[in-house]
């Protein structure tokens, strides 16, 4: 996508069948041809009139808020992380099955976590515990260490300082059509296609730029 105003809906990495059965094509189609399309339009709406803001990032939108025009200020940080949290999340499922080639991310998981079924439980329950509308997500900070967080609604772990490598949506949208409100059954199913080569491959760079 743009890195910066207009921002556009970048296309699926992937066909929109193509993490049948876990992610149904209907929702896919929703989720990101209207529910995505619908934050970007709605950010750009916000920043036309700001010609200054037009230049900065979805990252400096988002951790830049105190800069921000006061009437603005709402709107652009909550539709700035409506598109940078569901480009992360379709960006991070995949259909390929060197999806779980995870690198160094493998080893700092049994190290932070104990084991890979220590850490998918700990994520399960924190994405279960998530009340209402909102992320879970596996970050690292400075040191590299990891850490599993929530996050209401459209809020980011950026404004913590901590690097995201991994997320699941939790808004009911994400998985309503198939699994009506059996979310514990979506998150199992994210499970089979997230992509942990790509959640990797993020570890890595957060490690080296935070360090």
């Amino acid at each position: 996508m743009n890195e910066h105003y207009p921002f556009v809906n970048p296309p699926l990495p992937y066909a929109y069948d193509a993490l049948e059965p876990y992610i149904d094509t209907l929702t896919m189609h929703l989720h990101h041809d209207r529910h995505l399309q619908t934050y970007v339009d709605n950010l750009n709406k916000a920043l036309k009139d700001y010609p200054a803001l037009h230049d900065w990032s979805l990252e400096e939108l988002l951790t830049n808020a105190d800069r921000l025009p006061a009437d603005i200020r709402t709107p652009v940080r909550n539709n700035a992380g409506g598109v940078y949290n569901h480009i992360f999340y379709f960006s991070g499922m995949s259909p390929s099955d060197t999806r779980h080639y995870a690198g160094a991310l493998y080893d700092a998981v049994v190290r932070d976590f104990g084991s890979t079924d220590a850490f998918f439980q700990r994520f399960k329950d924190a994405a279960l515990s998530v009340f209402g509308s909102g992320y879970t997500w596996l970050t690292a900070d400075g040191s590299g260490k990891l850490s599993i967080i929530t996050t209401a609604n459209q809020d980011t772990p950026l404004t913590r300082g901590l690097c995201p490598v991994a997320t699941i949506d939790v808004w009911e949208h994400a998985y309503y059509l198939k699994h009506y409100n059996d979310r514990a059954g979506y998150i199992d199913d994210w499970f089979q296609v997230a992509n942990w080569k790509r959640a990797g491959e993020l570890y890595r760079l957060c490690v080296s730029e935070l360090s």
